[in-house]
């Protein structure tokens, strides 16, 4: 095995709560320093020489996997005002091409093609795709690195020109008024957080837009929308424990926002209209959240009306609303359904389904837009797929009960015959039983290679959703598992809040349960078991590789966030302050000890390490490229065997990796080669 670069080590010292922390890779942070891109670079050129033997593996996945890719394809029309939008990728091209063609026409108008915005760059994002109602503007935003930092653009689409006015430093998110005259836009701070909201008219000086609204508190970000019924604009200030909503007529834009239900210490909610009221998913009185209402005119605490009551079995996640209808997202004993309720009748009904495994309206990740646009349908827009099943998209009728398909994904040589997902549960030490999604080939031999993967984060869901690629794992012989440990919202509120802050290690000894219920029951043996994680999921696989390194044979960590403690510490960080109520202040002291018992760098020590992947983005404001690269370094300095630790760093973009879909299918065939070539599978290249 080639050499592995050795960073130099240059100790810094902090003193905190009695105890001192000692850094020696701290100098990795300086972004701009010659030496550290120079470790990087190295670091990428050890990885590609340790994988050099599964070059031709990976060529093959890539080609298999772009097989089973439709590269001509278009998506779903969605219908907003008197236009349908959609787009259209071509084969050979990275990215989508948007269209449009009013209702009822066979004429199509291009509207935006990223592939020419791409041209030349190694990465290309769009935030906000958003047409003014009536169809004349459109306003969309570009991030060129992956940093989530964007430039906001305005098109004439009846001209087809782009307006000389552009503005830098904007967010996700805007909304248009409903003349088509004002966009409301967020910029973001020296800490990358979104906290100001202005308003631009088009035509005008950017410098001379208006703030609207500015968040002082760091605890808090803002988001921008409109309401379904494009009555009010909705400035949500919102923490991880706390929201408030404050709104502006969508005819008036330049009114002053009013404020509706005041911010109080972790009390949530999100604010819909409809009619004469204002709709409120709050979690107040309702750990698992309820539907509350109160007139437009009057929102005071004491005028709210429930709507949908608190159930401790129950997760609203979401609702929408129509004309006449309001759509309930439901989660329960980790399944999803739909709940419709006639708001003219009060008629109630469920839409359930009865496959086992699977996940209602996941949206595609180059999708510009949300579905279900308009306001004044019977029509809810529907995504389902499942381990096995592709996305499938359908039209169900609220009124009359029924389910029109619309679209299903062509795999081509894909048979979901050949495949079959279930439900299993494995019990956590404190008795918790905890679910896992699992998918293989009906004709596996266990036990089997198993691909486990984790999040457990933010009250966020590890839906089992289908992928294309992961069918090369699967046509292998590699069972995919999911374990859907606490700090998910699998199982409701209470799921994330047993998983969370004080009691985050669950969310660890959750996911080490499952590995070892799937070794007991013979699904695989740890020389065959690889774990992977993304993100806060890079955490967990990170903890579990510390906590329990004899348990798997090798780990995939994307963009992990692996140094707790020390990012935590720097509330200059991009996210850190919003944080404090995910995972602590290390400021206070029994928060900070905590912390630091599960951080992976932190408690990276002289033992025997499984084989290691870690992927970093250069320009990711969400997990710092320094966190990985730090952990990789020490974890060679200290491991007590030969299994290759390597670093793979996106130089070009940022937390989510590669923007072009060919890239990213670049990016998933070098981390499947990886896994195989651990899992002794290297030499089955044919399926």
């Amino acid at each position: 095995m080639p050499g592995a670069p050795v960073p130099p080590k240059r100790p810094r010292m902090l003193a905190l709560h009695g105890d001192t922390l000692v850094d020696h890779y701290f100098w990795m942070r300086e972004r701009d320093n010659p030496e550290v891109i120079a470790h990087l670079e190295a670091e990428n050129r050890y990885t590609e020489e340790v994988m050099a033997h599964t070059v031709a593996l990976r060529k093959h996945l890539y080609d298999e996997m772009r097989s089973r890719m439709k590269e001509d394809d278009e998506s779903a029309a969605e219908r907003y005002g008197t236009f349908e939008y959609y787009t259209r990728t071509r084969t050979g091209q990275q990215y989508p091409i948007a269209y449009r063609r009013a209702v009822g026409s066979d004429d199509e108008e291009l509207l935006l093609d990223i592939n020419a915005l791409a041209e030349g760059r190694a990465f290309t994002r769009i935030g906000v795709f958003l047409p003014t109602y009536d169809g004349r503007l459109l306003a969309y935003s570009v991030d060129i690195d992956g940093s989530e930092t964007f430039t906001l653009y305005f098109k004439d689409l009846a001209t087809g020109t782009i307006l000389d006015q552009f503005i830098p430093n904007t967010y996700y998110g805007a909304a248009w008024s409903n003349d088509g005259q004002h966009l409301f836009y967020t910029t973001l701070d020296d800490a990358r957080r979104p906290h100001r909201v202005y308003r631009h008219v088009i035509g005008s000086d950017p410098t001379d837009d208006v703030l609207v609204y500015e968040e002082s508190d760091p605890l808090f970000h803002l988001s921008l929308s409109l309401t379904r019924s494009r009555a009010y604009i909705l400035i949500t200030s919102h923490s991880n424990t706390t929201s408030e909503v404050r709104v502006i007529p969508a005819d008036a834009p330049q009114s002053t926002p009013r404020t509706l239900l005041p911010r109080r210490h972790r009390i949530e909610y999100t604010a819909h209209h409809h009619d004469n009221y204002f709709y409120f998913l709050t979690n107040e009185d309702a750990l698992n959240f309820r539907v509350v209402r109160a007139p437009v005119d009057d929102v005071h605490p004491e005028r709210l009306e429930e709507v949908i009551p608190h159930r401790s079995d129950v997760m609203i996640e979401q609702i929408d609303l129509f004309a006449n209808h309001m759509v309930a997202h439901q989660r329960a004993h980790a399944q999803e359904r739909l709940e419709i309720i006639d708001l003219r009748s009060r008629e109630t009904h469920a839409l359930t389904f009865p496959e086992q495994v699977y996940t209602l309206q996941p949206w595609d990740r180059d999708a510009l837009w949300e579905p279900n646009l308009e306001f004044d349908t019977a029509v809810f827009r529907l995504h389902m797929m499942s381990l096995t099943q592709p996305r499938t998209i359908y039209d169900y009728d609220m009124d009359t009960r029924t389910l029109t398909l619309v679209k299903r994904d062509d795999i081509p040589g894909y048979d979901p015959a050949h495949y079959r997902s279930e439900r299993l549960w494995a019990t956590a030490d404190d008795g918790t039983r905890v679910p896992i999604s699992i998918v293989y080939r009906t004709d596996v031999t266990r036990p089997a290679p198993l691909l486990l993967y984790g999040y457990g984060s933010y009250g966020a869901t590890a839906d089992p959703r289908f992928s294309i690629e992961r069918i090369s794992l699967l046509d292998r012989g590699v069972i995919f598992a999911i374990a859907h440990v606490r700090g998910g919202g699998e199982l409701g509120r209470a799921w994330y809040e047993s998983g969370k802050m004080m009691h985050k290690r669950n969310t660890f000894t959750d996911f080490i349960a499952c590995a070892e219920y799937l070794i007991a029951e013979g699904y695989t043996i740890p020389e065959r078991l690889a774990i992977v994680g993304r993100s806060a999921g890079g955490l967990l696989v990170g903890a579990v590789t510390t906590m329990r390194p004899d348990l798997m044979r090798c780990v995939v960590a994307d963009v992990p966030f692996v140094d707790v403690v020390n990012t935590m510490l720097d509330s200059s960080i991009p996210l850190t302050a919003i944080e404090f109520e995910e995972w602590g202040n290390p400021a206070i002291a029994e928060q900070y000890a905590y912390m630091k018992s599960y951080s992976p760098y932190d408690n990276t020590t002289p033992h025997a390490y499984p084989a290691l992947l870690a992927t970093a983005g250069l320009h990711d404001p969400r997990v710092q490229y320094w966190e990985p690269a730090k952990w990789v370094a020490k974890l060679r300095e200290v491991k007590t065997n030969d299994a290759p630790v390597l670093l793979k760093t996106e130089m070009s973009a940022g937390h989510s990796g590669p923007s072009g879909r060919y890239d990213r299918l670049h990016e998933t065939a070098f981390e499947y080669a990886f896994i195989l070539d651990q899992l002794g599978i290297v030499s089955e290249a044919q399926p």
